[in-house]
């Protein structure tokens, strides 16, 4: 649950830090359409995540272009990237080894209903069968 005000979710900050850390001097325009996301929604994110500590704002001081900046993530930045980042992955685990035990029991069902078919040829399931039996 996000408790700070300006805080994206944690999909968007995730995005945003993995970014950030592979290309500090991303613009927000290029960060925007790297995110597919429009430039205000990128630069909210980026407030945000200045705001709460974990990016860092520089300029690059003997660039004659002054309006250039680099987003820098601070140790705190690092850290949460690597919280979601952990998190998102067992979330993902879990989600793997549902399917996983729901793909056994599709497969046992198919094979008690072609042991059914005592000595006559096996019948596959059509494409149709299977697509309606895996929505349910």
């Amino acid at each position: 649950m996000n408790t700070h005000p300006r805080t994206p979710p944690e999909a968007w900050r995730l995005q945003v830090l993995k970014l950030l850390q592979a290309n500090p001097s991303l613009s927000q325009r290029q960060l925007a359409a790297e995110m597919g996301v429009s430039l205000g929604k990128a630069n909210y994110c980026l407030r945000a995540l200045v705001e709460k500590g974990l990016v860092k704002l520089g300029n690059f001081s003997k660039n004659p272009n002054k309006g250039k900046y680099a987003y820098i993530l601070t140790p705190a930045g690092l850290e949460e990237k690597t919280r979601i980042a952990l998190a998102f992955l067992k979330r993902k685990e879990a989600e793997f080894e549902a399917i996983k035990s729901e793909i056994e029991v599709l497969k046992g069902d198919l094979d008690s209903t072609s042991s059914l078919n005592d000595g006559q040829p096996e019948q596959k399931p059509s494409p149709l069968a299977v697509r309606a039996a895996l929505k349910k």
